[in-house]
This record gives C-alpha cells, sequence and structure tokens, in this order.
C-alpha cells in the first residue's frame, strides 16, 4: 500500500533549508535577543560582506529575518512569527500517535 503524498508549503521548506546552514544558525543565534547591523555580524562571523550578504538573503527569502536600513546601514532582526510557524509545523510530528504499518502483500 503506497501513501497519498502530502504538500508542504513552501514556507516551511524555504524555511528548513536555511536552517541547514552552519553559518546561517549562528547568524540566527546572534539576533536571537537583539538587532545587529550587518558590519557587526561580518565582524563577529569574521566573514566577509559579501559571503554574508549571499547568507542574509537566504534567511530573508525564507522570511527568517527582517531587515531595516538606517542611513547606510542595514540592521537584522529575527522574523518572529516564521519561527512560531515552524514550531507549529514541528509540533505536529511530536503530538500524533504512529500507526503501525500493515503487513506487505508478498506479489
Amino acid at each position: 500500500m503506497q501513501s497519498t503524498p502530502t504538500t508542504v508549503p513552501d514556507s516551511i521548506i524555504s524555511g528548513f533549508h536555511a536552517l541547514s546552514e552552519p553559518l546561517r544558525v549562528k547568524v540566527l543565534q546572534l539576533l536571537k535577543n537583539r538587532e545587529i547591523c550587518v558590519c557587526d555580524l561580518c565582524d563577529i562571523l569574521d566573514v566577509s560582506q559579501s559571503k554574508l550578504s549571499f547568507h542574509l538573503k537566504t534567511l530573508k527569502e525564507a522570511n527568517l529575518v527582517c531587515a531595516r536600513q538606517e542611513g547606510r546601514w542595514i540592521y537584522y532582526s529575527l522574523n518572529q512569527p516564521q519561527f512560531q510557524v515552524l514550531q507549529q509545523y514541528l509540533t505536529e510530528y511530536t503530538s500524533n500517535t504512529i500507526v503501525p504499518a500493515s503487513c506487505c502483500e508478498d506479489s
């Protein structure tokens, strides 16, 4: 018996994709409690601005961070509602009862 394929929203897929890279997770850790300027993120993480920009773009596309420009500086912060979406999705996996598989039939 084959299971029915399910549709996973793009926001969930892009969120987990963004979380799959260690540097992006480090950025999120730094943003957990405060907003930080790109220049400070580069200094703290010891990465070039071009490399960090690539990863910040992925985080923005996944809707995990928000950007705010002030003058020539860009400040990043967490987009907490998107983390709640991911958390709610994961909760579905911890609150279900697992149904045992039925025996396969020999063909």
